[in-house]
């Protein structure tokens, strides 16, 4: 085991003893090579770094309770890459390669991985980019897909924090008929000023309007949006331009599994007064609740801003019961190395 500090470790990156390396050029992947030095030597004129033509995933990996090492829904990012790299005219890899390449790492970084117990895990950063020269606007000749990984803290230390939220309207994070569906960092990239921008009023996460009529909640700046109703409902905003949450899925499903009735459709901004929980949702942290939301001179109060809501809660425990082997995985989510 690596001599870490387990329980300080926060979400930063750090070295571990290699990552995963293919290369495509020819019409085919290469078999992928472990690298111990952290660094992608490229053209100049690769594309990725003049025309955005890249992808990236994040997933984590857990040492459970009775200590194997298991990755959590590794196919689904798998799937999810494969239409980003569709969407940005990058060779796609296949789903067989990526989670082999995702276990690969993995395993020669076991090590890296938190002890059970300790609230932490592996967090692992799939990487797709054009790494072939390419002057004019087109794909390139050549891409390159990686892996990393890096040891990840417990998010929320001594239990779930509710926060508030911020409608920003000078700013959109995506298109109507854009690349919001699909994980790009040029979406990122389009929130990182609204972001700090409300992070120094005070607003750890913005809430993002459709970009067409700002009439409707679409998601969180890099997580996606979910409201609870009185009555236990689960509800998620259907937009074109919201990002496919892994994460969002699961909820979804462990809702269904404990009798919630679970409505994926829009999601009018006065709507936003009726739940009794709201919560951004995401591979970093699974929930994120938010206890107020503010637009402009309006405040809408949600819920307690001391604690979680209840079924906030419980979904929240019911993923990591999962990803930590707690309670059988009866949707076969996990992978173990």
């Amino acid at each position: 085991m690596a001599d870490i500090d387990w329980k300080n470790l926060g979400f930063k990156y750090m070295d571990t003893n290699c990552h995963i390396e293919y290369v495509w050029r020819d019409g085919k992947w290469s078999a992928g090579e472990l690298v111990k030095e952290p660094f992608l030597k490229m053209h100049i004129a690769a594309t990725c770094l003049h025309y955005g033509q890249e992808a990236f995933e994040g997933m984590k990996a857990f040492r459970c309770k009775d200590g194997v090492i298991r990755i959590f829904r590794p196919h689904e990012n798998a799937g999810r890459m494969h239409r980003t790299a569709l969407r940005t005219c990058m060779a796609p890899v296949p789903e067989d390669m990526f989670v082999d390449a995702v276990k690969r790492v993995v395993k020669a970084n076991e090590e890296f991985v938190p002890p059970y117990g300790t609230g932490g895990s592996l967090y692992i950063r799939p990487l797709l980019v054009g790494t072939g020269p390419q002057i004019g606007v087109a794909p390139a000749s050549e891409y390159t897909f990686l892996v990393l990984v890096m040891p990840a803290g417990e998010y929320y230390k001594g239990g779930l924090k509710p926060v508030r939220s911020i409608i920003i309207d000078e700013f959109d994070r995506a298109a109507p008929n854009g690349m919001g569906d699909v994980k790009v960092g040029g979406n990122y990239a389009a929130s990182i000023f609204a972001h700090e921008k409300a992070k120094a009023a005070g607003y750890p996460v913005e809430l993002y309007m459709d970009a067409k009529t700002h009439t409707l909640v679409e998601e969180f700046a890099t997580s996606n949006f979910l409201g609870i109703k009185p009555d236990g409902t689960y509800v998620t905003p259907n937009s074109h331009s919201v990002l496919p949450s892994v994460t969002n899925n699961t909820l979804m499903q462990l809702a269904k599994d404990h009798g919630h009735k679970v409505e994926v459709r829009p999601v009018p901004f006065e709507e936003l007064e009726t739940f009794s929980e709201v919560a951004a949702c995401g591979t970093a942290v699974v929930v994120t609740p938010v206890y107020e939301i503010t637009r402009g001179d309006k405040v809408i109060k949600i819920s307690d801003p001391d604690k979680c809501g209840p079924i906030t809660q419980k979904l929240f425990d019911g993923v990591q019961d999962i990803q930590y082997g707690r309670v059988p995985d009866t949707h076969g989510w996990c992978v173990a190395i």
